[in-house]
């Protein structure tokens, strides 16, 4: 009995949990190019760069080539902006949101090399 109700209890946790996404750079060092995305998990995605670090894997496929050279270790993690998903808000919308925020950064990083 007690499996069920605490199955219960962590599935209506997960469905209640605060969702941020956000926008994020990560950024060579070495050459100053950026890798500029939305994350509609933040938290996630930041973890998730740093395991890529721990474990030599790359995080994404643009990064490959310069990661592959000169290493994980040459790489920056950055949270530029961070956005909570309303609650009654879809998740097609909430990407939406983030690809605005998405934009208007990109216009503030004028001469900026992106990969």
């Amino acid at each position: 009995m007690g499996d069920t109700s605490d199955k219960k209890e962590l599935q209506n946790r997960y469905k209640e949990r605060e969702i941020v996404g956000g926008i994020y750079a990560i950024k060579n060092v070495l050459n100053d190019k950026v890798f500029l995305e939305v994350a509609t998990d933040i938290r996630g995605i930041k973890n998730r760069f740093e395991f890529a670090q721990k474990t030599g894997s790359c995080i994404h496929v643009k990064l490959q080539s310069d990661w592959d050279r000169q290493g994980g270790g040459q790489f920056v993690f950055e949270v530029l902006e961070e956005l909570q998903k309303g609650d009654t808000q879809t998740a097609e919308g909430f990407k939406a949101d983030l690809m605005l925020l998405k934009d208007m950064w990109l216009e503030t990083m004028p001469g900026t090399e992106f990969y």
